[in-house]
């Protein structure tokens, strides 16, 4: 743990030494039925629940949030001119869980031909599934793109804050949610235009959490995963462990978890990654992107060094990227955002959880979403 503190403190304050930490991590060691919902389109008045400022773990925080609150008005600069559909699926104990659906209104050639790329956002704590699409302008950026967009909302009778389970040990091995959010996936697929072998998760925090667990249990049906602001995979197992993980990383359990994963799923065919997190994140400390890039080179075979570019501050907060191949291939970007706290880069900052200040983390996703294809 000390020597992993000593990373995250020289990855903060190093700047273009980064490089050297994430080159040091190179070298490795020696579905439920679906149910056909009915799909009813929304109002910009779509209903969603009070943000408020974390004052713990996203994951274990107690405030008390209502479970049937007005909406405030989706501004017009954030309405996209596609469809926004609203649709249920029900989980495993019976309960309705709700998800929406952007889909755009115009369509690039190879979308018309092929179907449409999906991409599955799970927001975070304290957030619902409207506040993280207005939040991310997400659906506005599908729109130029030509991508469908999921947005599986928590239910506040399982988590009071919304907060995926991401720490739960079943729900890391493909339980608790993940069959339904699954569910909402399928349902999906069955009655819209998509196209199967271009379909990507992603997230913040929590979100994040549970985005790379439904990667890394179906690496088959996704085709990449983006992970902002995120925890390490497979550690925390209770909310403690949780809190713990999000401040401190997850020491010598960051390699066992890759190699309990490969145990499970021997055949793992990779997964394509981008990691982003901001460097004044107090929430989920820096620690944790480390151990991800470290996780993810693992799971995908990669050996650095890797590819260093470093944007200054302009319009933009300063950051770097860091880039692994496989060939040609880009497999792991690595984003590194100076300034950044917990919230989304690049978003509405009329609701919480979303920074102004670039670069803008939803079309840096989807480029990086667009390379790969299973």
């Amino acid at each position: 743990m000390a020597k992993s503190g000593k990373l995250l403190r020289s990855l903060i304050r190093a700047g273009t030494r980064t490089a050297k930490l994430f080159a040091a991590m190179a070298t490795p060691p020696a579905t439920p039925k679906p149910r056909r919902p009915r799909v009813k389109p929304i109002s910009a008045k779509s209903p969603t629940a009070s943000v408020a400022k974390p004052s713990a773990p996203r994951s274990a925080a107690k405030t008390r949030t209502s479970r049937t609150t007005a909406a405030p008005t989706l501004r017009p600069s954030a309405v996209a001119p596609g469809k926004w559909l609203a649709a249920h699926a029900l989980t495993a104990a019976g309960q309705r869980m709700s998800y929406w659906l952007y889909l755009p209104k115009h369509l690039p050639e190879r979308a018309e031909r092929q179907g449409m790329p999906l991409v599955v956002m799970l927001h975070g704590c304290q957030q619902t599934a409207t506040q993280f699409a207005q939040g991310t302008r997400m659906n506005l950026w599908a729109e130029k793109k030509g991508y469908a967009v999921l947005y599986p909302q928590q239910l506040a009778t399982i988590q009071p804050q919304r907060c995926w389970k991401w720490y739960d040990r079943a729900t890391q091995e493909g339980g608790g949610d993940v069959p339904t959010i699954l569910t909402m996936i399928h349902q999906v697929l069955t009655q819209y235009a998509i196209d199967r072998s271009r379909i990507y998760v992603a997230g913040i925090s929590a979100g994040a959490g549970m985005a790379n667990i439904l990667a890394l249990n179906h690496p088959r049906l996704f085709a990449a995963v983006g992970l902002h602001s995120g925890p390490v995979f497979g550690v925390g197992h209770n909310t403690l462990g949780a809190l713990g993980v999000m401040k401190h990383g997850a020491g010598l359990r960051t390699d066992t978890a890759v190699h309990e994963l490969l145990q499970r799923q021997p055949q793992f065919p990779g997964m394509p990654a981008i990691l982003l997190q901001g460097a004044g994140d107090n929430v989920v400390r820096p620690i944790n992107q480390i151990q991800l890039a470290r996780q993810s080179m693992l799971l995908n075979r990669l050996a650095g060094p890797a590819k260093v570019t470093f944007k200054p501050k302009g319009r933009h907060n300063a950051h770097q990227l860091h880039d692994l191949y496989v060939g040609r291939k880009l497999m792991l970007r690595i984003a590194h955002i100076e300034q950044l706290e917990h919230a989304w880069s690049g978003g509405d900052p009329a609701l919480a959880f979303n920074a102004k200040a670039g670069p803008d983390a939803s079309k840096m996703l989807l480029e990086f979403f667009s390379r790969h294809q299973r």
